[in-house]
């Protein structure tokens, strides 16, 4: 008996909308097709909608990955990414794709999906083809962005609606001066209502940013270099603008299906079973879908849309899409609104309002009802019952029975048949919590549990719920209040190290310190450990607190760092690595630049870059190679890799510079000479400025120095990353010995107490500035004894390398591994 061939299933765009339909298809009917299918990104499928807190640097592109590329390949799926349809030919069904290379590839099909999303608006006006102009759509526009963000500083955002404000946001978070401008009379008018518009401003102004609303672009004007330079609106007002976003809307997608002769009238005329009205084997999903007139731009309806399609190409023929109620929610962290259905309401009275404002406060409610139903909702400030009130929209029940408690929300509704905020609670595991992203109660409350998860963000991270659409985001709350307990808004004082177990990090470090464990294993039995080796969270935090705690005496476990470490260099994206060898406080000499250029030729690598440590990166260097490159360049390790002393930055100082007052060049390479061989909870970095013009931008390190007359002033717990932390006047000394003690007491105090991957300004944050003047300024017997542990810890530590052996690295990682070969 032969088995049946399977249909041809070829999908055009690698988006959420249509691997949302192929996931939900696999589950309906795994072996029913081949599948292939056409991304002209090339990356895997990835949430679109977190791009804004990628660009805000609060998520990584990594992590905003739904389907790995494992994932297409354990289901079957062909998957071409960074291929583009150009044709299809729907008399031999045949699909033809290029490539940026201008190769072509073409694939039969029996059944099509179009996928192909939608394109951003470009505003018609002179100068949108300058340098620095962009829209907001993709990781590659996101890359861009945060690309200028590290050289220029001003941008201007045109569009004052949902994604522009997200790219705003984004922007003043990499340190940028933001404007947006905006036509309408105030922000987000399609999803709120004047009052909460300018409640909105008003936030985002407090936090810098900058606006015109009601104005008109009329050009962007360039500079000599071709690079935008300002913006010139209708009434002869300018602004000055070395980044311009457009994030004024979006176009369904079209150009292929138009190509193909498919019906399209603002996107892909479909039917109620998701396919075209004009080619029964051809459908389309997502924002270039014209479903009754309408194209969709939000996450839920297109997954709506997925799964009534997913039922059609499964052959069960039941399913019918019939539009969808949408709701919106800001993704900018510390702002909560929301609204859905029709917030405006109407003039005509067959609407009515109940409103409540506390402008004191920020909060502003605002139910619209018809009929004793309610039909929408506008909620600024306290959006905890907006899925309530959504649920309520879309059921269309009745609320005049509950009218009068209506405005103060589920909590209040207990005493007439509803569960209030019991709700989550009562709720069955197998309840669909998160409807975009399908993820249950259940899975959530395993989550917390398991993770020791205590804030929404956490929790959004690890399951997505209420990572898209936002509209249970108050059912997410109440599940983690009443599953972590206590307040979820913030992490608590104590939390888990991670879900291995119940202590906190203090608890570790004072149980190492008290029971004087040695080893990861003697730790995890006393402290009763739930995973009985512990995680890839745990592990290196346990290995950094025994090996600070009792330096000579615990076991340092490589297996137990992260990958940068076990290979002491930095792993780049294409999988090569990056070296950076050591220079004292900045300073080279000729012999080492020679040593750098023979080994850069010799092992052909490909980028060499100064970095703003004062020292050189060779990027691109091959594993294999990493220890031939060390041993001919012949230079100290740079520790750009680990949780270590990295840099300390200098000026040239009073020995070359007519303003320098104090040899800042000789204190730096002092310093470096002290610390170079520091391991810490985090990186840490210093810098010596030879006179208070600063140079060496001492002001945002963890430990800064700066020289002046009369000897030298200490600033510490400053951070120069995406949220600068200025930082703070410590101490004024007049040698340079008191300097290498108190600089020394005060990072042997953080690398004592502080919890991994805690910064020293967060670490100085969460004791006090005043704990730490009192251990280290007003106590000298203290301050001498952290000095002498710290140089008693660093006596002796090897460089990892040249000394393999007392590193415990293994050698073996840097061996070619030949097909059919072992390390074992």
């Amino acid at each position: 008996m032969t088995t049946p061939q399977k249909l041809r299933l070829v999908m055009v765009g690698n988006g959420m909308a249509g691997v949302r339909t192929l996931e939900e298809l696999l589950k309906l009917a795994p072996d029913l097709y081949d599948i292939t299918v056409f991304g002209s990104e090339p990356h895997p499928n990835y949430n679109r909608i977190l791009l804004s807190p990628v660009l805000a640097g609060e998520q990584t592109l990594d992590e905003i990955i739904l389907n790995p590329l494992d994932w297409y390949r354990d289901n079957g799926i062909t998957l071409h990414t960074g291929w583009t349809v150009t044709q299809v030919d729907r008399v031999r069904r045949i699909v033809h794709a290029e490539n940026g290379a201008g190769e072509k590839r073409t694939a039969p099909y029996d059944r099509l999906l179009l996928a192909t999303g939608s394109n951003p608006f470009i505003l018609p006006v002179p100068g949108v083809e300058l340098d620095g102009v962009l829209a907001y759509r993709d990781i590659a526009d996101t890359q861009a962005m945060i690309d200028a963000a590290t050289q220029y500083r001003k941008a201007v955002v045109i569009g004052g609606g949902l994604l522009g404000l997200e790219a705003a946001n984004g922007l003043m978070k990499r340190g940028m001066d933001v404007t947006v401008v905006h036509v309408a009379p105030w922000l987000m008018e399609r999803q709120l209502d004047k009052t909460a518009g300018h409640l909105l401003q008003k936030s985002l102004q407090d936090r810098g940013m900058k606006f015109l609303i009601g104005a008109q672009t009329q050009a962007l004007v360039g500079g000599p270099q071709g690079r935008v330079q300002r913006i010139r609106f209708k009434d002869g007002s300018e602004v000055a603008a070395d980044l311009v976003v457009m994030a004024v809307g979006i176009r369904p997608n079209t150009a292929l299906a138009e190509s193909m002769r498919l019906h399209c009238q603002r996107g892909i005329v479909v039917s109620d079973t998701m396919q075209s009205v004009t080619d029964p084997r051809i459908y389309a999903v997502g924002e270039c879908a014209s479903h009754r007139g309408i194209a969709y731009g939000l996450v839920a309806p297109l997954f709506e849309q997925g799964k009534v399609l997913a039922n059609h190409l499964a052959q069960f023929g039941i399913g019918r899409y019939s539009g969808s109620l949408t709701s919106t929610k800001l993704k900018v962290t510390g702002i909560d609104l929301f609204s859905a259905g029709d917030f405006m309401g109407s003039d005509d009275g067959e609407t009515e309002e109940i409103v409540l404002s506390d402008p004191h406060e920020g909060v502003y409610k605002k139910l619209v009802i018809r009929n004793d139903q309610l039909v929408g909702a506008c909620l600024y400030g306290d959006t905890v019952d907006g899925s309530w009130y959504f649920k309520l929209l879309r059921e269309g029940r009745s609320v005049a029975d509950i009218r009068d408690k209506l405005m103060f929300g589920e909590s209040n509704i207990g005493d007439v048949g509803h569960e209030g905020h019991s709700k989550a609670a009562s709720m069955p595991d197998d309840a669909e919590v998160c409807g975009c992203n399908g993820v249950t109660k259940g899975r959530i409350c395993k989550a917390i549990q398991d993770k020791g998860l205590f804030t929404l963000d956490e929790v959004r991270k690890h399951t997505k719920a209420s990572a898209s659409c936002g509209s249970c985001t108050g059912l997410v709350e109440q599940i983690l209040m009443f599953t972590a307990g206590g307040d979820y808004s913030a992490t608590p004082k104590k939390k888990a190290i991670c879900g291995c177990t119940d202590h906190s990090h203090q608890d570790v470090r004072e149980a190492i310190r008290l029971g004087k464990l040695l080893s990861l294993t003697e730790v995890m039995q006393a402290m009763e450990w739930r995973t009985p080796n512990g995680c890839a969270t745990c592990r290196p935090a346990l290995n950094y607190y025994l090996i600070s705690t009792w330096p000579k005496e615990a076991h340092d476990d490589p297996q137990s760092r992260y990958i940068n470490e076990r290979s002491h260099a930095n792993i780049q994206k294409d999988g090569t690595y990056s070296v950076i060898p050591r220079m004292w406080g900045g300073e080279t000499t000729a012999d080492e630049l020679r040593r750098i250029a023979d080994a850069v030729d010799k092992y052909k690598i490909p980028t060499v870059k100064v970095t703003g440590g004062q020292r050189i990166d060779l990027l691109g260097v091959k594993k294999e190679d990493l220890v031939n490159v060390w041993k001919d360049i012949g230079m100290p390790s740079g520790h750009a890799y680990a949780k270590a002393l990295r840099t300390v930055k200098t000026c040239v100082g009073s020995e070359w510079c007519r303003f320098g007052t104090q040899d800042s060049t000789q204190m730096g390479k002092d310093l470096e000479r002290a610390l170079w061989r520091m391991y810490a909870p985090h990186k840490v970095k210093l810098a010596v400025s030879g006179c208070p013009r600063n140079c060496a931008e001492a002001g945002i390190k963890d430990v800064g120095v700066i020289g002046v007359d009369s000897g030298w002033e200490i600033y510490i717990a400053g951070n120069g990353g995406i949220k600068t932390e200025v930082a703070q006047f410590f101490v004024k000394l007049k040698t340079a010995q008191e300097v290498l003690e108190y600089s020394g007491a005060f990072l042997q105090l953080y690398r004592e107490e502080g919890w991994y991957l805690e910064r020293t300004c967060h670490y100085v944050s969460r004791v006090g500035m005043d704990t730490v003047k009192k251990r280290i300024l007003d106590d000298a017997e203290g301050r001498r004894a952290l000095w002498e542990r710290l140089q008693f810890s660093l006596d002796g530590e090897p460089d990892p390398w040249f000394n393999f052996e007392e590193a415990k690295v293994d050698t073996r990682q840097f061996t070619p591994v030949t097909p059919g070969a072992s390390h074992a």
